[in-house]
């Protein structure tokens, strides 16, 4: 029998994921024939300290226990961040970070490698990834953020890069800081930020000695204000060191070849091209506020290197490695991204008091919660809470945030929890029956402080689907009040809101479950929208351009629907302007391609739809408040984004609107959502904070604890959960139950006050034997 012949490898670029695949490989088989190319010397480094979690050091000792000991007898350990904000010191602990030198990584990874029989081949080119796939078994491209291989085969890999709005610099201080320390400097050109933490420490009190990673990060419309693009990098470490300081005790900084630049956050569709794999900053990039680039190279080589000794051959181990990294990957990157923005839109935040800005700082990836916050420091938590909540409308302390009262306009809500609209494609002809009562009945008795209606039409013609509810005749009318006086009945201090909208060209398709967006087999009505375009050509129908008779009658019918909503004595109306329907569709550039008054610019896109919050306004009760839904992004290019969701929401705020609820997308059928947990929060984030106006956050928001976090941090002033309210209509008595609060926050109906303690599980408790025979 034939044996195998061992594995040829080659490995382009000589960071720590490339050397660390390296070393991995031929120590799980020394037969190996294992070559890494770098074309830097051996202790050319560009960065000064990597942070390693005790995650991927437990990964590092199980498979490399002689790895782990060398690095860990270098790290410097710490798990207190301190938060410099206006000069107050604010400081959490228990975060646990360890860290050293990347050059002392470095050596130590070459020396494993030489141990083990690696070849190191210093300054020296690689070979292309192509030539080296025909005589090796195996090609790693480690080779970085500006990776030769991943462009040379973009049109396999299908790069998607992204650089974001702030510069920063990669800088060093002599010195070793006592813990994780942001430091905001507020200057006459904008907000500045400092991040930096020990790499090395020897010592201690005042004969320590020590090194730190600084780097120093702003807006790059502060950065240019500033002048910092004409500074090279002398100038820029002296004039760091002058900004910031305080912070280093009137220390210098210094510079390794830094250079400002802008964070890009690499993603590709594929990681792997025949025998060819990505890995690291090559496959993807996170931005350093998490922590996360060494990190994650360290993990996609332990992961390369299990799948290669667990698949059958290379196109199985590479297929298998994508499956189990490409989640994890997408996670920590959304996590990445939520961070770094939040230092984009620093500016917004600095007028918070200061503790809340701490912990809005500390839970800004959204994988620190307010949960997991009092696990690490409850001390700190409790502060928070004091300042931001304790003593508001007499609240005792100990409230959890989520069940802190909110006043919209004139309305009081017993809770920051919403019941989001949800369509439930059960009306008939427009009514909505007993299964609207007992649907809706059920989450008003549920505990949550507001309940809205799914999308409630104002036409026929508005209905999205035969199933669709209404609230243009009569019997509308009666099944409405009918529902709402049974929740007013029942559940006391619920508040029930009513969502008008107009499908537009969205309208006329099946219900959902017979084929969402499929248009009707039979008895389709004619459809109507800001311009003919259809939804998806050569499947929906084609909509008519709406004229002025017929902007006016559309008008006409939300006041309408909105009169009848007062009477049904609903205690809110909500005009659904996104997702494409109707007044979503005027408002976004790749559905409105008109040329007259009502579409170009913003401004004229905007017209129509604040013409008709004007007018149900009018009529809609004043001592009740009125909300607008709105798509803060298109997911596609040439669409609405961030930008674009502040100014319609500012003007929204401007015409009376008394809160925005911040939803997303669903304008285009090609859009790409950056799903994930809580992932349209940050665009009501920035609503909140840049507009000045109440929202409510909505998308992916499925825990008590996250309810907890966006309320606390001052990123949302209400929050709406849809599918956590269909599998628990009681989402919100059994999140207070889970927390042991008792109180006007979350009051159980009479009826049900017997099952308001978590029920009695399994034992858990027995006595473990003493003796063993």
């Amino acid at each position: 029998m034939t044996t195998p012949r061992p594995l040829r490898v080659a490995v382009i670029g000589g960071g720590p994921g490339g050397l660390y695949a390296a070393a991995l490989l031929k120590r799980l088989d020394p037969t190996r024939d294992v070559t890494v190319w770098e074309r830097n010397a051996p202790d050319d480094t560009f960065g000064f300290g990597v942070v390693l979690s005790d995650e991927t050091l437990g990964g590092i000792e199980e498979a490399d226990p002689v790895v782990h000991t060398r690095l860990r007898d270098e790290f410097v350990r710490w798990d207190a961040i301190d938060i410099v904000h206006r000069g107050r010191t604010l400081t959490s602990g228990g975060h646990g970070f360890s860290a050293l030198g990347r050059r002392r990584l470095l050596a130590v990874l070459h020396e494993r490698c030489r141990e083990l029989g690696v070849r190191l081949e210093f300054r020296t080119e690689a070979p292309s990834a192509a030539e080296l796939a025909a005589d090796h078994d195996l090609v790693i491209a480690a080779d970085g953020v500006h990776s030769v291989t991943r462009q040379t085969h973009a049109d396999v890999f299908r790069p998607r890069p992204a650089t974001h709005a702030c510069r920063y610099i990669w800088l060093a201080a002599d010195f070793a800081f006592d813990a994780f320390r942001f430091d905001i400097a507020e200057t006459e050109h904008g907000v500045m930020q400092l991040h930096g933490y020990p790499y090395t420490r020897s010592g201690s009190g005042e004969g320590a000695t020590g090194e730190s990673t600084v780097i120093v990060e702003m807006h790059e419309d502060v950065w240019r204000s500033a002048g910092f693009d004409r500074c090279d990098e002398q100038e820029s470490t002296e004039r760091g060191a002058k900004i910031f300081a305080d912070a280093l005790g009137g220390r210098p900084l210094r510079g390794n070849r830094s250079q400002w630049i802008a964070f890009t956050t690499v993603v590709n569709e594929h990681w792997s091209h025949g025998n060819i794999v990505l890995l690291g900053d090559a496959a993807h990039t996170a931005h350093f506020s998490i922590g996360s680039g060494t990190k994650l190279a360290v993990e996609d080589a332990l992961a390369l290197a299990a799948c290669i000794e667990e698949q059958p051959d290379i196109p199985a181990a590479l297929a298998a490695y994508e499956t189990e990294r490409r989640p994890v990957v997408e996670s920590t990157q959304r996590a990445a991204r939520a961070s770094l923005e939040w230092f984009e839109n620093l500016g917004t935040y600095v007028d918070q008091a200061p503790h809340q800005f701490a912990f809005n700082l500390l839970t800004r990836s959204r994988r620190i919660t307010h949960d997991n916050l009092r696990l690490r420091d409850r001390a700190f938590t409790d502060t928070v809470e004091r300042e931001v909540l304790s003593g508001r409308d007499g609240l005792p302390a100990g409230v959890p945030p989520m069940f802190t009262p909110f006043r919209l306009g004139r309305l009081n809500l017993r809770n920051r929890v919403v019941v989001s609209p949800m369509d439930m494609y059960s009306a008939l002809d427009g009514t909505p029956g007993d299964f609207h009562l007992v649907h809706l009945g059920a989450r008003a008795l549920g505990g949550a402080g507001l309940v809205m209606t799914e999308m409630v039409c104002v036409s026929p013609e508005g209905r999205i689907t035969p199933g669709c509810a209404g609230l243009y005749e009569p019997e509308h009318e009666d099944a409405w009040r009918r529902i709402v006086g049974f929740a007013h009945d029942s559940s006391p201090g619920v508040a029930v809101g009513v969502q008008l909208g107009h499908s537009g060209r969205k309208g006329s398709t099946r219900l959902m479950w017979e084929g969402i967006d499929q248009p009707l087999t039979d008895g389709n009505w004619p459809l109507v929208a800001a311009s003919p375009l259809p939804y998806r050509p050569g499947v929906n129908q084609v909509p008519r351009e709406l004229d002025r008779a017929g902007l006016a009658a559309i008008r006409e019918q939300f006041v309408q629907s909105a009169h009848r909503a007062a009477r049904c004595g609903f205690d809110l109306l909500e005009l659904h302007c996104a997702h494409g329907y109707l007044l979503s569709g005027f408002l976004s550039p790749l559905t409105n391609h008109r040329t007259d008054a009502y579409g170009g610019d913003l401004e004229g896109r905007l017209r129509y739809p604040l013409e008709v919050f004007d007018a149900v306004r009018q009529v809609w009760p004043a001592d009740r408040p009125m909300t607008v839904r709105i798509s803060a992004t298109d997911w596609a290019d040439g669409g609405n984004g961030a930008e674009e969701a502040v100014e319609i929401a500012r003007a929204f705020a401007t015409h009376g609107a008394d809160a925005i609820d911040v939803s997303t997308g669903q304008v285009v059928p090609e859009e790409r959502p950056d799903y994930g947990r809580s992932y349209q929060t940050p665009f009501a984030d920035r609503i909140r904070n840049t507009v000045g106006v109440p929202v409510i956050a909505v998308g992916a928001i499925s825990s008590w604890d996250d309810v907890n976090s966006l309320i606390l941090a001052g990123r949302a002033d209400l929050c709406a959960l849809a599918r956590p309210h269909l599998y628990d209509p009681h989402w919100t008595l059994h999140a207070a139950a889970e927390q042991d609060y008792i109180g006007p926050g979350a009051p159980w109906p009479q009826q049900y006050r017997a099952g308001s303690r978590t029920p009695p599980t399994g034992r858990t408790d027995a006595p473990k034997p003493r003796l063993a025979l």
